[in-house]
């Protein structure tokens, strides 16, 4: 491992043991939540919390190998073969122990059985997997997704070319000119089958998951809703207006993006002779946030899709961890994985989202395009959360409002993203970073714990904020999380 992963502390991917526990079950359930996961390694011989390097003797490091190497494979079901290695740390030895990302999950501690047994990585701790999360490992070990399992009510002819005319009008309807509508073509039952939501079996057609989804028509998923609200100032304390929206979940995209539409400043610009009236947020990319969290949230995980507004930002919280191989850097570029393989074929024919992996990118794009702050991506562990923030409106030439000018006073200037030199590069501060960051530097010993209370996040989000500021080199913690306290590796408060 390079060795300046042990300065940045415990990550997703990597943890520290002083010493091997006699009792290998304390390690196993990382190394299953590894192997479960994006894989990861245990770093034995560094002290957690401070960081610093105790290792082992040289008589004694390639005895605790054996003994690591065999207990995993024992331990595990399926079996795990670990990566494991001798690292030198100036004069000392440290056992580095490299878990691979499994591809028959879901894996569990044989003693405990799958139940009790199988463990998942949140943020930098270990957990037991909840039922939900379990039945996904599941799934995924056998290559399915949610939507595409089957029900045991048959449908009938008539209600599957119900069915297939309404998303043919739907999407008739989302096309933008007379050409466009000529192009789409209706769908069979066929198609149906190819997208596998529905099955055959014994000459009778079963309907999956992600057909009961986007039909709407049974209230078999309670959580398959989308809760919109509008809320005075920057919190979730006084709300303005607040509305729920079921049925079809792609006729829930359509409501939910029309309750913002009604609640974001809509304003014109002046083009030559002509007026053109313009949203204050790229409407395009609103429709896309919403539609993605319909499209990849975890149907088996509880909660319900939240949109909420704010006075500085439209906030969209889908439930369900990301999946193990996507990263929001690799979320930024462009990469997609499909958790809803049905469901999206059936939202790409009907035009509700564009080409896989585009979304992202381009609302990064739009927000630079609109003079916006850049949109924040949050995995909050159980949820995923994405934040496009909003603007004071200005005036064009001709005294018009103009969501795309910005209004330049001195009060809008301080209130938009701090930039701050380290390292000949440039951080810049969203107010999340700078609430956190506000309250370390009134109380360097704060826990995390304390953190989410004052501002009323959950612990896997200020985790969040805290890791990716100690990997910038902007705090560090010095000491156990407990008892230690935090010190800034920057000038803070300079404005």
């Amino acid at each position: 491992m390079d060795i300046e992963e042990i300065f940045y502390g415990e990550t997703d991917n990597i943890e520290f043991k002083e010493m091997i526990p006699a009792k290998s079950e304390k390690y196993m359930k990382t190394v299953v939540a590894f192997a479960n996961g994006t894989g990861g390694k245990i770093v034995f011989g560094v002290e957690d919390g401070t960081w610093k390097v105790t290792g082992f003797s040289k008589n004694e490091i390639f005895q605790k190998m054996d003994a690591v190497t065999n207990a995993i494979y024992d331990s595990c079901e399926p079996r795990i073969i670990p990566n494991v290695a001798v690292q030198d740390v100036g004069c000392k030895s440290i056992i580095v122990v490299e878990i691979p990302a499994g591809m028959q999950r879901p894996y569990y501690i044989k003693s405990l059985g799958v139940t009790d047994g199988t463990f998942v990585r949140v943020s930098c701790t270990t957990r037991l997997a909840t039922w939900y999360r379990l039945q996904e490992l599941i799934m995924e070990g056998s290559n399915r997704s949610f939507d595409q399992i089957k029900n045991d009510k048959p449908v009938s002819e008539v209600q599957l070319s119900d069915f297939c005319e309404e998303i043919y009008r739907h999407a008739q309807s989302l096309c933008n000119s007379d050409e466009s509508m000529m192009q789409v073509q209706k769908i069979t039952k066929n198609q149906l089958l190819s997208w596998k939501l529905i099955v055959e079996q014994d000459g009778r057609y079963y309907p999956t998951n992600g057909y009961l989804l986007l039909d709407g028509k049974q209230d078999k998923f309670p959580d398959a809703t989308i809760q919109c609200a509008v809320f005075k100032g920057t919190v979730r304390d006084i709300f303005i207006t607040r509305k729920e929206f079921k049925g079809s979940i792609y006729q829930q995209v359509e409501d939910a993006y029309s309750f913002v539409l009604q609640h974001i400043n809509l304003g014109s610009r002046i083009e030559g002779l002509y007026r053109e009236d313009i949203y204050e947020l790229p409407i395009k990319s609103v429709r896309e946030m919403i539609a993605n969290a319909v499209c990849h949230r975890s149907y088996l995980a509880p909660g319900k899709i939240q949109v909420a507004l704010f006075d500085d930002r439209l906030e969209v919280t889908s439930p369900g961890m990301l999946d193990n191989e996507i990263t929001i850097e690799k979320m930024k570029t462009g990469l997609s994985k499909i958790r809803n393989k049905g469901i999206a074929a059936a939202f790409s024919y009907m035009n509700v989202i564009e080409a896989w992996g585009s979304g992202i990118p381009r609302m990064f794009r739009k927000a630079e395009e609109f003079g916006l702050p850049e949109p924040e991506l949050i995995n909050m562990g159980s949820d995923f959360r994405v934040n496009f923030f909003r603007c004071k409106l200005g005036v064009d030439q001709n005294g018009v409002i103009n969501p795309v000018v910005k209004e330049t006073t001195q009060a809008t200037r301080t209130t938009q993203a701090t930039q701050v030199p380290i390292q000949a590069f440039l951080v810049t501060f969203s107010d999340s970073d700078k609430a956190v960051l506000d309250l370390i530097y009134d109380r360097p010993y704060i826990t995390q714990k304390e953190i989410a209370l004052e501002l009323g996040w959950k612990v896997d989000r200020v985790k969040y904020y805290l890791n990716k500021m100690k990997k910038q080199q902007i705090i560090k913690r010095v000491g156990s999380s407990q008892k230690g306290h935090w010190e800034f590796e920057i000038e803070w408060r300079i404005r």
